[in-house]
């Protein structure tokens, strides 16, 4: 990408940062006024026409209980078989009358709900399309994924040639991962310890629904369903079909089979160069393709962070959970700020002479794609963009390395773990 086109999307990412917080801040509790009532409205219509169905129905009961009463009466049956068609005459009668006063309320409720939607029409549609632009990009993101893993991690591993060096690059990047993961985890530790977020706080018995059948799961049996997961089969490290495991993005499934795939690509000879060459094309247009999609980053990012601050309900509400949780968000900063400004850059330094600062300025369209996202995976092409375009790092380095990392190096979400946990 062209310098001057980096720089354009930088300064527009930076435009839609403030102006993103700025919208949802100021007017995200009208836009969650809007999807509440949209939610309301929708309700309401539902239960209004389930109830006007069962009106329906009851009356063509009548309909019939009347009939068949008459009928009785004609032939001159029994006066117990007369006066029992009768009970069950009345018994739907009540019944059809009782449906007709919650029809009758239910209509209150959806004029209600429809009144309070038209006032607030305006800022729900204005969400939803600022919605879909978040979306948008998004799913373009999430559109690469797969196919960037796939091309770059083949591509990467055979650059590498002999597979013994893959082993040692390997074996060499999930060290480091290791232990800087381990250093997150450490600093959340030592720093829960200090300030003691969880003092005072109120304590709760009801167990989140995710973790609902799993107070019996042991380690060993968690250790294993990382590998297999027998109640999913396309997931964990080794899927049962590996185009399941890619509809369902999962993306360590998909790192374990190209890594596979292209240590055997090493050794198949000249009958693999085709594919070696198919996969290099397929990873420059891949590559290309993230470049365009870079031009839709800065409205991307402003689409999402109003959206997540609309459905959280605007800044009173964002303030309102920060200050209820005050302690605890800040030992997480803290813990995030420690490692990302300290831990990492002094490893950069020191094992790569490279200059932080320099370094994290390359950095920042992934930072705050990441920001925004909420996701590794759907910043994975921008980083690769910023590591080999703004940083220059060779391609066959991040290729291999970016991709294995945006699945298991998570320092951030190991160290917020720790907070959380103690």
């Amino acid at each position: 990408m062209d310098p001057k086109h980096r720089k354009f999307i930088l300064l527009g990412l930076i435009v839609a940062l403030i102006a993103g917080w700025g919208t949802g801040w100021v007017r995200g509790a009208r836009m969650h006024a809007g999807i509440e009532a949209k939610a309301a409205f929708v309700k309401a219509s539902a239960e209004h026409r389930e109830a006007s169905y069962a009106v329906a129905d009851t009356a063509a009961e009548l309909d019939r209980l009347l009939a068949s009463l008459q009928e009785a009466e004609e032939r001159g049956e029994s006066l117990e078989s007369v006066i029992a068609r009768g009970s069950r005459l009345n018994a739907a009668k009540e019944k059809h009358a009782a449906l007709l006063a919650k029809v009758a309320a239910l209509e209150k409720i959806e004029a209600a709900a429809e009144a309070d939607l038209s006032a607030n029409s305006l800022w729900y549609t204005l969400h939803r399309l600022i919605r879909f632009i978040g979306k948008l990009f998004l799913n373009l993101l999430n559109l690469l994924v797969i196919p960037l893993v796939v091309s770059s991690l083949i591509a990467g591993i055979v650059s590498l040639g002999d597979i013994r060096h893959v082993g040692r690059t390997g074996l060499r990047t999930l060290a480091y991962y290791f232990i800087t993961t381990s250093i997150a985890v450490i600093i959340g530790i030592i720093l829960v310890q200090i300030v003691e977020p969880g003092v005072g706080m109120e304590t709760g018995t009801e167990v989140a629904s995710k973790v609902h059948g799993k107070e019996d799961a042991g380690i060993v049996d968690t250790i294993l369903k990382v590998f297999i997961d027998e109640g999913a089969p396309e997931r964990g490290a080794v899927p049962k079909n590996i185009f399941s495991a890619m509809a369902s993005m999962n993306v360590l499934g998909v790192i374990v089979f190209t890594l596979f795939f292209g240590a055997a690509l090493t050794v198949v000879g000249e009958k693999g160069r085709p594919v070696i060459a198919f996969f290099d094309g397929a990873n420059e247009t891949i590559l290309r393709m993230i470049h365009w999609v870079m031009y839709l980053l800065p409205f991307g990012v402003y689409g999402l962070i109003v959206d997540r601050l609309a459905v959280t309900g605007g800044g009173s509400a964002v303030w309102g959970e920060l200050t209820r949780l005050g302690y605890y968000a800040a030992t997480v900063i803290g813990g995030l700020a420690i490692h990302s400004i300290i831990v990492i850059p002094l490893i950069l330094l020191l094992f790569t002479q490279k200059r932080p600062v320099r370094y994290l300025s390359g950095m920042a369209q992934a930072l705050f794609t990441a920001f925004s996202t909420a996701s590794s995976s759907a910043t994975l092409p921008t980083t690769m963009e910023c590591v080999e375009e703004n940083n220059k790092i060779s391609s066959r380095s991040a290729s291999f390395v970016l991709p294995i990392g945006a699945t298991i190096n998570m320092d951030g979400t190991a160290l917020y773990e720790a907070v959380a946990v103690i």
